[in-house]
């Protein structure tokens, strides 16, 4: 059952749920932007989506007790963020970056759930026989 619920929504479900937690991390990163010390974080969102959706990843391993200790079912791991200009006070959040990267992050959120949208219509419009 699970198969064809993830035949009919393609990778839109998956990047749903992976935009909503990469944007609690982007309002984290702006809720701090004043906390000194804070470092801001966020995730690779194409390496999360082929993660979690079995993909091949960017690791290769040559025996099976390399990199054993890590995860591998961690689909989305927090990164910090590299700062474009330090602060004083140890914080790297960049308002302008992180408020660019959360507008960006809404409107791809918008369009997967727009798409959902269609699909859970479409689908039961064929299931009343319409």
């Amino acid at each position: 059952m699970a198969n064809l619920i993830d035949q009919a929504f393609g990778t839109h479900a998956t990047a749903l749920q992976l935009r909503a937690e990469r944007a609690q991390l982007l309002a984290a990163n702006l809720a701090n932007a004043d906390t000194p010390g804070f470092k801001a974080r966020d995730i690779d969102f194409k390496q999360a989506l082929a993660s979690a959706q079995g993909g091949a990843g960017p690791l290769v391993t040559t025996q099976a007790n390399h990199l054993a200790s890590l995860d591998a079912g961690a689909s989305t791991k927090a990164l910090y963020r590299t700062p474009l200009q330090p602060s004083l006070d140890g914080n790297t959040v960049d308002v302008a970056t992180e408020q660019a990267a959360f507008g960006e992050n809404s409107n791809r959120y918008l369009a997967s759930l727009t798409f959902l949208n269609g699909r859970i219509r479409g689908l039961m419009t064929a299931l009343r026989g319409e």
